[in-house]
């Protein structure tokens, strides 16, 4: 059984995920590295389910493993878009 973790925003990653995962975190950590936006208090949650990493930011966004492909998938959170055309 492995248990999860949290940690902060810019902070070390935890060890042993996959190496995916890890750029697939630097890429997001990145990208908020350029917005007008007060992160200082996110943090990031890990969870192992079924032997597989899934990771949440503060924010809603998830990372999610496919050890069959090796690969990350970043989910970022709907933002809502204001319509001015709301009466059609």
């Amino acid at each position: 059984m492995q248990l999860g973790t949290r940690w902060a925003l810019g902070a070390p990653l935890p060890s042993g995920l996959p190496e995916v995962v890890v750029i697939a975190v630097q890429a997001v950590e990145g990208d908020l590295a350029g917005v007008d936006t007060d992160t200082s208090a996110w943090r990031w949650t890990l969870t192992w389910l079924e032997k597989k990493p899934v990771i949440e930011l503060d924010d809603g966004t998830v990372i999610n493993y496919d050890a069959a492909e090796d690969s990350a998938t970043i989910t970022q959170p709907a933002t809502a878009v204001e319509d001015d055309e709301d009466w059609i």
